[in-house]
């Protein structure tokens, strides 16, 4: 039986071992980890004959909540199917990276949430008005028709659908607690039904997510024309100097998300004077300068009060405490925060 090339570089042990490698990687500890790698050959050639017959089928998820930044049910993969979405990922993901606008910046290579931040400042700086949009309930919200269909048109390789189609699946109803979807213009009293949500935890629901909101970055730039726009997820900024203009806009952006089946907080969608600060990504970003949103200030000293309470009775070493500190210290430092690090660390005495 003869195999696309997409297909076949999916499932070539070569591309198998580079995902275990990724999908291992600060890991390597955890008990599945390791059971994986103990037989690590054995495994992926199991992997490879499930991939090349069409007989794999992803296994159920572990699901547990965190509650900050925001309550979230994170669902966990087992290990083997982590390393498939790597594998698929791997070969996929170059197709849809040279598609995307460069002021997409959530989980691609060379972003990030810094760059974001440093973007939005700058755009900041060269307009009056902001429009900071974001959307409701995004994972549970997509609908896996759509996401199939916008996947088809730059992978229309049958195996390689079928691969996507499961790993799409095996999220079906897991969040279906989280979200009831509004009817949309056309629904009948099934559209309740249709089959949506992405596990948040996944590496190919982050990756899926920029797919599914392409259309939109390229609606807002080529048919409404705003330039001046960045998304980080599902937060997005327009930028303007005129008030209307970004009011006629946000209306368009509504409309269009309707055919996504999404919706946005109208209540947080308002024209701001960038003069009055961005909140974005923890941040609040001014023309000028940038601080630290105090809610994640309040979060920080809890945290790492815990820790330097956990170093002291012994539970965890200075290392691991130091650890956390610079890694606070890291994130901060995009922000104007000196006085802010010399008053929170301050309050540890030794």
């Amino acid at each position: 039986m003869d195999f696309s090339p997409l297909i076949e570089r999916i499932w070539a042990f070569p591309n198998l071992l580079s995902a275990w490698q990724k999908a291992a990687r600060g890991k390597r500890s955890a008990l599945p980890v390791q059971r994986f790698e103990h037989c690590l050959a054995d495994h992926l050639l199991a992997l490879q004959a499930e991939l090349r017959t069409d007989a794999y089928k992803p296994g159920g998820y572990t699901q547990f909540t965190l509650h900050e930044p925001k309550r979230r049910i994170i669902s966990a993969a087992p290990f083997r199917d982590r390393v498939v979405h790597h594998a698929l990922c791997n070969q996929i993901e170059p197709l849809f990276e040279a598609r995307f606008i460069g002021d997409s910046f959530a989980n691609r290579p060379g972003k990030g949430t810094h760059r974001a931040i440093d973007r939005c400042q700058a755009l900041a700086r060269a307009n009056q008005y902001v429009l900071r949009l974001d959307i409701v309930k995004h994972f549970p919200a997509i609908d896996h028709q759509i996401l199939q269909q916008n996947l088809a048109r730059v992978v229309p390789d049958e195996p390689v659908q079928s691969l996507i189609g499961k790993i799409i699946a095996s999220g079906a109803g897991i969040l279906d607690q989280e979200y009831q979807p509004p009817f949309f213009p056309g629904d009948d009293l099934l559209a309740a039904c249709r089959p949506r949500g992405l596990p948040i935890g996944n590496l190919t629901s982050q990756f899926w997510s920029n797919c599914y909101l392409h259309p939109l970055d390229l609606f807002v730039k080529r048919e409404l024309g705003c330039r001046p726009y960045l998304r980080y997820v599902d937060d997005f900024a327009l930028f303007s100097d005129s008030k209307r203009q970004l009011l006629r806009w946000k209306g368009a952006i509504v409309e269009r998300l309707q055919r996504l089946r999404l919706c946005i907080h109208e209540e947080s969608a308002q024209v701001l004077p960038v003069r009055c600060g961005i909140p974005w990504l923890g941040f609040v970003v001014y023309p000028g300068y940038r601080l630290v949103k105090g809610r994640k200030v309040v979060e920080a000293r809890r945290r790492l009060g815990e820790r330097f309470d956990a170093w002291r009775r012994g539970e965890i070493s200075f290392g691991e405490f130091d650890a956390s500190i610079q890694g606070w210290i890291n994130h901060v430092r995009y922000a104007d925060s000196w006085g802010l690090r010399r008053e929170v660390l301050s309050n540890f005495r030794w």
